[in-house]
């Protein structure tokens, strides 16, 4: 008798918890419950990968996602896991909201940061190797990790700008669009012929290596200023900055050469001065001829 006893207490010990009357089965199941929420959130986070990375998302900004949504699949599983170990969730989950009160408000700029890059990468505005010009900085984009833009600038320079000011502020991109459009102001004399001006530099310009065909280039009269009448030349061509510069050289300089050849005057400022001498007129004393000046 007291051996059957001693078996059915053995027994017992070994399916109850001392302390807490846990079962085995209750940890099994929770163990469970953790090891399938980390598989699941290593499967999550390699499709997420694969899945941005196929639709050319950065591959920082891809691997940022990803992790944020494996962390927040594996802390479901283990709160659920404490759950079924009788733990009560409430302390813990208000010390937590605390501390990470806390850490918001010490790291809130850090954080302004990280949001920011996670919405430049998902909205797009502008992609590696794009040319942009925001916050008064022109470049290309090189990079955006957590916390910045990283610009190659045209002199050479590495600028680095913190992602919430640039999801803040204007964005323009130059390359997106595949092409620019460039004006080169030019003034032309008063006695030229404006119809026959425009079809020499309007032919220049046609042959300037880079211009675009369409949209053709154009020629429009911007205003009549006091030594020349004011035009302005209107071309695309292709929208990086060393194109853009290029161009716009070879442009200014076959214009110049049209307009010399076709002998149409390019005017400088001038200014015509007219003096007169307004000195007072005073005679002699014995009435000789009047003197001027002293």
């Amino acid at each position: 008798m007291g051996a059957i006893t001693a078996l059915v207490g053995a027994t017992t010990a070994k399916t109850e918890v001392v302390g807490h009357g846990l079962t085995a089965f209750d940890w099994i199941q929770a163990g469970a419950i953790l090891v399938g929420a980390l598989v699941l959130a290593a499967f999550l986070r390699r499709a997420l990968r694969r899945r941005l990375h196929a639709e050319e998302f950065q591959p920082r900004a891809s691997l940022v996602a990803a992790r944020f949504a494996a962390l927040a699949v594996s802390l479901v599983g283990f709160f659920m896991a404490l759950g079924v170990l009788g733990i009560r969730l409430g302390p813990l989950i208000g010390a937590v909201g605390i501390g990470g009160i806390a850490v918001a408000l010490a790291a809130q700029s850090m954080l302004a940061d990280l949001i920011a890059s996670v919405l430049l990468q998902t909205r797009r505005p502008f992609r590696h190797g794009d040319q942009i010009a925001t916050n008064d900085h022109e470049g290309r984009v090189e990079d955006v990790n957590f916390r910045t833009v990283v610009l190659r600038s045209y002199d050479g320079q590495r600028v680095f700008l913190p992602a919430s000011k640039v999801l803040n502020a204007p964005i323009v991109n130059y390359t997106v669009l595949g092409r620019r459009r460039s004006r080169l102001p030019l003034g032309l004399a008063y006695d030229a012929d404006l119809d026959a001006a425009a079809a020499v530099l309007l032919e220049a310009v046609r042959r300037v290596d880079g211009v675009h065909g369409r949209p053709a280039p154009e020629l429009t009269v911007k205003e009549f200023a006091d030594s020349a009448v004011n035009v302005e030349l209107l071309f695309w061509h292709a929208p990086d900055q060393a194109t853009t510069r290029r161009v716009r050289s070879a442009v200014a300089v076959a214009s110049k050469k049209a307009l010399d050849v076709a002998g149409i005057e390019m005017p400088f400022p001038q200014r015509v001065l007219h003096v007169r001498d307004l000195a007072p007129e005073r005679r002699r004393p014995d009435g000789a001829r009047p003197v001027t000046g002293s």
